[in-house]
């Protein structure tokens, strides 16, 4: 008798397995795609690191009243800052010099224009709201000269502000070097309070910064290269006969100054370090400004891991890796050998001040931490002057780097006279 009944098939249905396969294939596509565009997006955050950036308008002009000489902003968190500001315009004003708040709403704030708007002037409504106060060195009314600094790339432009001192006193001088994305008009408004204390100052410019020649690649290497240029300044300062150089660095200045303490064969004339809102841990930097951005964690990672590699150096532009363990000082705290100030406010909103109290902690003995609040990014002298700049003599008379001369001399570099409206007096310290 035939068995009617037929074996069970050994393994799924063709339909079935067909199907799987095509999910797999739809599935490994969907992750090759979103890899590729998580790579592209990667690629564009870690050209925009190290590109030079261009001033973008971050500020509403809603008002001008020529009249009162007040100007109405968009509300920010820096608008709202007291203190004394800048704002780059369009049209017809240029660079205003901005007062104190006089009133704000949910909207808006306005303020005191400390520059004169005639009536009738065209005012661009776009704006970018600005720390630098001071655009010219003109503007000091103090003497100086136009120097170049030659260094590895070509001549790097500077201003030379003499100490106001006798030949006999001490030539101690102050390099001042500026941030990512601006100029070394940065740097003018500590002109004043170090020629005050008998110390010259320097002014310098660094390759890819819109003043000073471009390199190859024409990138940001985030302090690992322009630092150079800053040591080609401190063998200008030597020929001119500087004894002791004191390195002050604004925002990526300070990540350049600590480079040239770190690495320059000038290490026994350098004196000290002053650190205004500085970079000392670029990691720290980059993450924080990525979250800030909304950036997912899988993007950041392969940015800085696309910025650190060698084989990825085409795409980024950089003409080299960039060296983050070497920038990283607060690993390399153990390297130090000179005293640091460091002034920084813990809402910087730009570079976090993490990395500055983790080098107080490893280096008690060597870094004091002036930490301000309200502050923000590199606008410290704006929003209080006074203890700005009582932080800066102190300690420069506290390790001998300044003459012996009246605490209370005007440092303003416009007759003496100053604006403090609002400053904190009892920030955090």
């Amino acid at each position: 008798m035939v068995d009617s009944r037929r074996a069970a098939p050994s393994g799924p249905p063709p339909g079935l397995l067909g199907g799987v396969r095509a999910a797999v294939a739809i599935l490994s596509a969907a992750v090759a795609a979103a890899v590729g565009v998580l790579g592209v997006v990667s690629v564009r955050v870690a050209r925009r690191v190290v590109t030079p950036a261009v001033r973008v308008a971050d500020t509403r002009i809603l008002a001008v009243d020529p009249v009162a000489q007040t100007i109405t902003l968009s509300r920010t968190d820096d608008t709202v800052l007291p203190g004394r500001y800048g704002l780059f315009t369009a049209g017809d004003t240029g660079y205003l010099k901005l007062g104190s708040v006089l009133d704000e709403d949910a909207l808006g704030v306005k303020r005191k224009l400390l520059t004169h708007v005639p009536p009738g002037a065209g005012v661009a409504p776009d704006a970018a709201f600005s720390g630098w106060y001071y655009e010219r060195p003109e503007e000091l009314h103090l003497p100086f000269s136009s120097e170049l600094i030659g260094s590895g790339v070509g001549p790097c432009p500077a201003w030379l502000f003499p100490a106001d001192t006798s030949d006999e006193a001490p030539e101690t001088w102050v390099i001042q070097i500026h941030g990512r994305g601006t100029t070394r008009s940065e740097c003018l408004r500590a002109v004043p309070v170090f020629r005050a204390l008998g110390i010259t100052s320097l002014v310098v410019s660094y390759r890819n910064d819109g003043e000073a020649p471009r390199s190859r690649t024409g990138t940001y290497a985030l302090g690992a290269t322009e630092w150079r240029d800053v040591d080609a300044a401190v063998g200008f300062a030597r020929r001119r006969g500087a004894q002791r150089i004191i390195l002050m660095g604004w925002s990526m200045g300070g990540a350049i100054a600590l480079q040239v303490s770190l690495n320059s064969p000038h290490r026994q004339v350098i004196s000290g370090l002053i650190l205004e809102s500085p970079v000392i841990d670029w990691r720290i930097v980059l993450n924080y400004q990525a979250k800030m951005m909304g950036l997912p964690a899988p993007v950041t990672g392969l940015a800085l891991g696309a910025l650190a590699s060698e084989w990825t150096t085409p795409l980024t532009r950089t003409g080299g890796p960039i060296p983050f363990d070497q920038l990283d000082v607060v690993a390399r705290a153990g390297e130090l050998r000179h005293p640091i100030l460091i002034l920084h406010s813990d809402d910087d909103g730009f570079v976090p001040s993490d990395a500055s109290h983790d080098l107080v902690v490893a280096r008690p003995d060597l870094v004091e931490l002036i930490v301000f609040d309200v502050a923000r990014h590199t606008k410290l002298w704006n929003y209080d002057q006074e203890r700005w700049s009582t932080a800066i003599r102190t300690w420069l008379g506290r390790h001998g780097l300044s003459l012996d001369v009246d605490a209370s001399r005007p440092d303003d570099g416009e007759g003496g006279t100053s604006e403090l409206s609002g400053g904190s007096s009892d920030a955090g310290s």
